[in-house]
């Protein structure tokens, strides 16, 4: 059973940084490419960022590109968004997802319909 905890999050004042994580719980986390999904109010989740299972590659969109940086640490079984110059646009749930077993990279990697595990998510609220 696989199990994904999101912590980092909070209330930050525009400008400001946050660094989220998400530990992972069940074997083989090494194996699989991890994302980074957010959620605001009345509007669909969508991606943000993702890296394949070794690191070597990452994804953004366009949105956060310059100001996100995700990273993950195989050994503990750890996934980080470090997100700087946050916008009150930034303001959502964010949520962090594992991808499945044959997903390895490319644009499905920026679908969350590739994504079978999620955690419970953790709000980020950027003020004015």
């Amino acid at each position: 059973q696989v199990q994904l905890v999101e912590s980092g999050g909070g209330l930050v004042q525009t400008g400001g940084s946050l660094r989220l994580s998400c530990v992972a719980s069940g074997r083989a986390f090494g194996s699989y490419a991890m994302g980074w999904f957010r959620q605001a109010p009345g509007k669909e989740r969508e991606f943000v960022s993702s890296i394949t299972w070794g690191g070597g590659r990452t994804y953004y969109t366009n949105s956060v590109k310059g100001r996100f940086t995700i990273s993950r640490d195989n050994a503990k079984s750890t996934l980080y968004l470090q997100m700087d110059n946050l916008k009150p646009e930034d303001t959502a749930v964010y949520y962090c997802a594992r991808a499945g077993a044959t997903i390895r990279n490319g644009e499905s990697l920026m679908d969350r319909r590739f994504f079978d595990y999620w955690g419970q998510g953790t709000q980020v609220t950027v003020s004015a």
